[in-house]
């Protein structure tokens, strides 16, 4: 058993250890050291977004859209890393470009961006922006950009798309358009808060204030109102009763009352066709519907008095001479 096992023993004594290959180790030391710099690349870059969403979060604390110039727009908007989206209105606001679009866009951008601001679903994902063309030329100049104003939308990663840019000549520019927009390209429904706009009801509480005067003042004497041979003989004064003959003073009042018409016509046409406030073009609306109704209405009582037996009317005025 002794010498049988003494060969064996010797084969394991004249065994040497393996090591690995000399060139090996810059290899390991280089994939050791590539780890640690990707390891410490990735902390920097999760450092400097942490940083720029604070600064942003706390530019929109003060405001709820913040202006960019040239570095700005490159730091926050085109360099990564980045993972928040950005709406960024291009526009022209100083007086001496004359742009009251601009002006116009901004009103509804700035009901946008606080109907965002002050909803309880704000966070860190979407920011609004600006940018002024007298405030970053450059940035105008690098993404060719020759009208104003234009919205477009910056996604987290990659490049805006061909949708990212607002339709603004097809859809206008309302906030509730704008928001739409916002919610088919983030995600992110906002709901518009308008403030309230007082000007209509204060207008038509000291009209109805002005009338309820005079009636009050007159209270003692109100028979005029109901008249009738009054009204007449006011009519007759500058209408002729027929339709081979008319009065000088009857041809200024027919003018006045197509006019009026017109004017009608042509705000009701503005309502529709604008890209205003919703509210301000309800207003314009009901002015040139009233307009409308009213003067054709008086013409049509006019037409109806000079060609007896004319059939139809409104029923808002009946005007008997």
């Amino acid at each position: 058993m002794g010498a049988r096992g003494a060969p064996s023993r010797r084969r394991q004594a004249g065994r040497r250890p393996r090591y690995l290959p000399t060139g090996s180790f810059p290899f390991l030391l280089l994939l050791l050291l590539l780890c640690i710099q990707l390891g410490g690349g990735q902390k920097k870059k999760e450092n400097l977004l942490a940083e720029k969403v604070e600064q942003l979060m706390e530019w929109s604390s003060r405001r709820s859209i913040f202006r960019m110039n040239g570095d700005k727009f490159r730091k926050f908007i085109k360099a990564p890393p980045r993972n928040y989206s950005m709406i960024v209105m291009f526009t022209a606001l100083q007086p001496q470009r004359q742009c009251s679009v601009c002006r116009q866009a901004n009103e509804e951008y700035q009901i946008l961006a606080n109907s965002w601001r002050y909803s309880s679903a704000f966070c860190n994902k979407l920011f609004f922006s600006m940018v002024d063309y007298d405030e970053g030329t450059d940035v105008f100049q690098q993404l060719n950009m020759n009208s104003a104003p234009t919205f477009m939308h910056f996604p987290p990663k990659g490049r805006p798309k061909r949708a990212d840019t607002f339709d603004l000549q097809r859809i206008g520019f309302a906030a509730e358009q704008l928001a739409k927009w916002i919610a088919d390209r983030t995600d992110v429904h906002i709901r518009v808060f308008r403030p309230p706009n007082y000007s209509g009801t204060i207008a038509l509480a000291l009209l109805v204030s002005l009338v309820g005067g005079l009636l009050y003042l007159r209270r003692n004497n109100l028979e005029f109102i109901y008249n009738k041979t009054g009204w007449a003989m006011v009519s007759l004064s500058y209408i002729h009763g027929s339709s081979q003959a008319q009065f000088v003073a009857e041809s200024h009042i027919i003018l006045v009352l197509n006019a009026a018409i017109t004017m009608g016509m042509v705000l009701l046409n503005e309502a529709a066709t604008s890209k205003g406030d919703v509210g301000k073009r309800r207003i314009i609306c009901l002015v040139g519907l009233g307009l409308v109704v009213f003067f054709f209405s008086f013409l049509l009582s006019i037409f109806r008095s000079k060609y007896h037996g004319y059939p139809y009317r409104y029923p808002l005025m009946k005007m008997q001479i």
